[in-house]
C-alpha cells in the first residue's frame, strides 16, 4: 500500500519522492496529472509538522504569488495549488534536471555556460518592476538537464521591490551563500544574488561540498579558492573575486553587469607543450645552415593556442635588423598542434665555438612565457687537420728502437761465434731489405696500398746500404754467418714494415695526406732504429751516426714547419673572425 498521499481528487497522481524537509513540514513530490499525463511537481506544506511555522507559510504564499507573475524559459512555470486537510500544496512545472549539488562532473565549457544561463535569468528578475531578489542562490537551487539548460527554483526567500528588501527581523538564506549584507540583516541590493552564484560556481570549479563553502571564508568574509584552481585563467579568478566580494560596493552591481564582464577566454586556459625543451645543432663545416623541428602542442580541449616567438637578445649579437642568424617560422600561430622549423646561419659564427641562446614562446597560456634552450657547435677550426699525431707517431719509434736492439743484439752474438761480426751485420742489412719487402708484398696483397709503399720505401733504403758496404769493398767472406744474419734480418725487417704499414694507413684514414703520413713514418721508424742500433754496437759508426742525425733533423724540421703553418694560419684565421658573433 502506497505511504504517499491521495491527491487523486486535485487530479493528480504521485509517482515518488524528490525532497523533503520534515522538521519543517515541507515534501516534494514528482507527479502527474490525470488530466494531462503530464509530470509535475508537488510542494507541500503540512501545518501540522513539528517545526513549521507560520514565517514558513508565509514563504510558500510568497513563493505562489511571484511564480504566477514569472515567466522566463529558466524558471519552472507555476501551474496549480490546492488546500488540504493538514496543508496546501502548490503545482509546479517538472523539468527533468538535476540539482548543482549532487555530485557531477563538468568542464570548463559547461560551468561557463551554467554562469551565463544563471545570470541571465537573474537579469530577467532585475529587470522587472519592481526587481525580484531571490535570496536563496545556492547549488541545491540551480538545476541542469542533459542538454545543458539551466532552471532557477525555491522563490520562497524572494524579495519584491527594493523598498521590501530591507531590515528584517529574520536572517533568511543559507549560510555560506548569503552575502555579509544579508547575514548581518542589512539592506539588500541586486548584487546580493551575486555573490550566492559566485560562491556556487566556485564549489564546482574546486570540488567544494556545499556544506564545506565555509572553509572557503576567512574571518574578515573574504573567499580563499585560487590555491584549489592553479590552472584557472587569471580572467575568471578575477571576475570570480569581484562576484564574491565581502563589500557590496566592491561587487559587480547587478547581474547584467557581471553577464558583460564575464571573460571571452575559456575558464581553462590552453597549455603548450613542447618535443623538447633543449635543442642541440652541430655544424659539420664553415657557414652551414642548421635546422631543426620542435612540435608544440596544446592537451587542453575546446582552447586554442596562440603564440609569438621572439629570439631572447643576447650582448654578443648584433641588431635584429642587421642581422638575424636565428630564426624560427611559423613566427606566430594560432593552432593546437603546430610543428615550428628552427633555422640557424653559421656563416658568421667563429669556428669551433660553442653558443647558448634562447627562444622565447609568448602565448596564452597561464605560464605566459616558455624558453627553448639552444646549444649551437660551430664546425672546428680546418687549421686543427694539419696537427701530427704523435701519440701514435711516438709508439712507432719506440716499437722500432725495440725490434732494432733486439736485431742488433742477436746480430752481434751470432758474430762473436762465428768471428765475424761484420758479415753478420751485412746478412742482416740484406735480410732486413727482404723482410721489409716481403711486408710489402703482404700488405699489397690485402689492399693497404699506402702503407706497402712505405714499407717499399723502407726496403729499399736498406737495399741502398748494403749496396753501398759491397761498393766499399767492405764484405770480403761468405759463410752461414752470414744466413744467419739475413734470416734474423728478414724477421725484423718484416715486423718492422708492418708496423709502418699500419701506422701509415691509419694516419691517412685520419685525413693525414699520403706524403706526410709516409714521411713522418719512415723518419721516426729510422731515428727509432737507429737508436736502436748504436745502443746495442756503437754511436760512432759513421752510418749509424749519419742515419741518427739526419733523420732527427729532418724530422724536427717537418715538426716545427708544421707548428709554424698552424701558427700562421691560426692568427689568420682569428684575425678574419674579428668582425664574427661571439659566442
Amino acid at each position: 500500500m502506497s505511504t504517499f498521499p491521495d491527491f487523486s481528487d486535485y487530479h493528480y497522481c504521485i509517482e515518488k519522492e524528490l525532497g523533503h524537509n520534515r522538521a519543517g513540514g515541507r515534501v516534494t513530490y514528482l507527479a502527474a496529472d490525470t488530466r494531462t499525463t503530464q509530470p509535475v511537481v508537488i510542494k507541500q506544506f503540512q501545518f501540522a509538522k513539528t517545526g513549521s511555522s507560520w514565517s514558513d507559510y508565509e514563504a510558500y504564499d510568497r513563493e505562489i504569488q511571484l511564480l504566477k507573475d514569472l515567466n522566463h524559459p529558466g524558471i519552472p512555470r507555476y501551474l496549480d495549488s490546492f488546500h488540504t486537510s493538514d496543508g496546501f500544496c502548490m503545482v509546479q512545472e517538472y523539468k527533468s534536471a538535476i540539482p548543482l549539488s549532487e555530485s557531477r562532473s563538468f568542464n570548463p565549457d559547461n560551468i561557463k555556460e551554467i554562469a551565463i544561463a544563471t545570470l541571465e535569468i537573474l537579469v530577467y528578475l532585475q529587470n522587472r518592476i519592481p526587481p525580484v531578489i531571490h535570496r536563496d542562490i545556492k547549488p541545491a537551487n540551480i538545476l541542469v538537464n542533459e542538454a545543458g539548460n539551466v532552471y532557477l527554483v525555491d522563490f520562497g526567500f524572494a524579495h519584491i521591490g527594493e523598498g521590501e528588501v530591507g531590515v528584517s527581523s529574520v536572517v533568511k538564506g543559507t549560510l555560506g551563500f548569503m552575502p555579509p549584507e544579508q547575514l548581518f540583516n542589512r539592506q539588500l541590493t541586486e548584487a546580493s544574488d551575486l555573490y550566492g552564484l559566485g560562491m556556487t560556481l566556485i564549489c564546482l570549479l574546486t570540488g567544494t561540498k556545499a556544506d564545506r563553502i565555509g572553509d572557503l571564508v576567512d574571518i574578515s568574509y573574504r573567499v580563499s579558492f585560487k590555491h584549489l584552481v592553479p590552472k584557472l585563467n587569471a580572467h575568471w579568478v578575477n571576475w570570480l573575486e569581484k562576484m564574491v566580494e565581502p563589500r557590496l560596493k566592491d561587487r559587480f552591481p547587478d547581474a547584467l553587469t557581471a553577464l558583460a564582464a564575464v571573460p571571452a577566454s575559456p575558464l581553462r586556459p590552453p597549455e603548450a607543450q613542447f618535443s623538447q625543451s633543449n635543442v642541440e645543432l652541430r655544424a659539420a663545416r664553415r657557414g652551414e645552415r642548421l635546422t631543426h623541428r620542435v612540435v608544440i602542442t596544446n592537451p587542453i580541449p575546446e582552447t586554442t593556442l596562440e603564440g609569438t616567438w621572439e629570439i631572447a637578445p643576447h650582448p654578443q649579437d648584433p641588431p635584429a635588423e642587421l642581422f638575424q642568424w636565428i630564426s624560427v617560422e611559423p613566427t606566430s600561430f594560432t593552432d593546437n598542434q603546430v610543428d615550428c622549423q628552427i633555422t640557424v646561419d653559421t656563416h658568421k659564427l667563429m669556428a669551433g665555438k660553442t653558443y647558448h641562446r634562447k627562444l622565447l614562446l609568448h602565448t596564452n597560456t597561464l605560464a605566459k612565457t616558455y624558453s627553448l634552450n639552444l646549444l649551437i657547435q660551430t664546425a672546428p677550426v680546418p687549421v686543427d687537420a694539419t696537427q701530427l699525431p704523435y701519440g701514435i707517431l711516438s709508439l712507432l719509434g719506440l716499437f722500432s728502437f725495440g725490434i732494432s736492439w733486439m736485431v742488433a743484439w742477436m746480430v752481434l752474438v751470432a758474430g762473436a761465434v762465428a768471428e765475424s761480426s761484420g758479415m753478420a751485420g751485412f746478412g742482416a742489412v740484406v735480410g732486413g731489405g727482404i723482410g721489409l719487402e716481403l711486408a710489402a708484398w703482404l700488405m699489397r696483397s690485402s689492399g693497404w696500398r699506402v702503407g706497402s709503399t712505405a714499407s717499399t720505401l723502407a726496403a729499399l733504403a736498406v737495399g741502398a746500404i748494403a749496396l753501398m758496404r759491397v761498393l766499399e769493398g767492405s764484405i770480403s767472406a761468405t759463410g752461414s754467418v752470414v744466413v744467419v744474419g739475413a734470416v734474423i734480418g728478414m724477421i725484423g725487417g718484416a715486423i718492422a714494415g708492418i708496423a709502418i704499414g699500419t701506422v701509415v694507413e691509419k694516419l691517412t684514414a685520419q685525413g693525414q695526406p699520403k706524403g706526410l703520413a709516409m714521411g713522418s713514418a719512415l723518419l721516426i721508424s729510422t731515428l727509432g732504429t737507429s737508436l736502436g742500433i748504436g745502443l746495442t754496437a756503437t754511436f760512432t759508426h759513421p752510418l749509424i751516426l749519419t742515419l741518427l742525425t739526419v733523420s732527427s733533423l729532418i724530422l724536427f724540421a717537418t715538426i716545427a714547419n708544421l707548428q709554424l703553418r698552424r701558427m700562421q694560419l691560426l692568427f689568420s684565421h682569428n684575425k678574419s673572425e674579428r668582425f664574427l658573433i661571439k659566442p
